[in-house]
């Protein structure tokens, strides 16, 4: 099997990264940067965010597990002190793949038929660089509403305790092949109106944001800051596309929520 190690940059990390490539090495698996089977991370969460995008070209061919240097994840689930352990089981021992859904945001332009598709294990946020955000929200391409407001986040499932939680939208288990948009500070009064609550779309529903006027967006995808120029229309869906996560023993949804936010 080919292996590949990522890690966050500080010197705990570099030194567990290196701990681990040299174990696998003594087991004979081959150490291939650029097309891995599996992708060991080093850090926290971020750290496997940016392995995602990194390979985001081979999800199929490509198994993710993380190591947490710092505070548990909801991605990383391994400990420093487990490594031996972790470095034996994807040596010696068959692992489970465990699929959770991503988000698809392809953004068109007015003036080309050139479009740009990202990729989302977390969220896609859309913001104008502007004044308030006014966009035409469309479901499966039906008129829904208006929005004005600060923004709207689209999240993955498992992307749902991170942002997509701190603006009040639902926690969903990552079984759920769908995507949850929220608001961010809409406008609601007698003159403008929204549904003022989050949305969770399934798998075969589409959600198109059509701005009203020409305008500058900052759209984030993940940890990415982008701006995109003379938008028609930003369309986000659940992805063809999924991440694979290499489990080797039990790592339940609900306990890592437990554990992040009550324990």
């Amino acid at each position: 099997m080919k292996f590949a190690v990522t890690s966050r940059g500080d010197e705990k990390s570099d030194g567990l990264m290196q701990k681990i490539k040299n174990y696998l090495l003594e087991f004979n698996l081959v150490y291939d940067i650029d097309n891995p089977d599996m992708v060991i991370t080093v850090g926290g969460d971020g750290t496997l965010l940016y392995a995602f995008h990194h390979y985001a070209h081979r999800l199929s061919d490509t198994a993710f597990v993380g190591v947490h240097t710092g505070h548990l994840g909801f991605y990383a689930d391994w400990k420093p002190e487990e490594v031996e352990r972790l470095v034996i089981h994807i040596a010696k021992t068959p692992f489970k793949i465990v699929e959770y859904p991503l988000v698809e945001v392809i953004v068109r332009h007015n003036d080309t038929t050139k479009s740009e598709r990202y990729l989302a294990l977390n969220e896609c946020s859309v913001k104008s660089v502007v004044g308030a955000l006014v966009m035409d929200v469309e479901i499966k391409g039906e008129m829904f509403e208006t929005f004005r407001g600060d923004g709207l986040c689209i999240s993955t499932p498992s992307g749902s305790t991170a942002y997509n939680k701190a603006l009040g939208g639902a926690i969903l288990h990552p079984s759920i092949s769908s995507i949850q948009m929220a608001e961010m500070a809409s406008i609601n009064n007698r003159i403008y109106r929204t549904v003022g609550s989050p949305l969770v779309l399934p798998q075969h529903h589409t959600c198109l944001l059509k701005p009203q006027s020409e305008g500058d967006y900052h759209i984030t995808i993940d940890h990415l800051s982008i701006i995109e120029k003379d938008v028609k229309s930003i369309q986000c869906r659940v992805a063809e596309e999924k991440i694979k996560f290499a489990r080797f023993r039990p790592f339940p949804f609900w306990n890592r929520v437990r554990d992040s936010f009550i324990k």
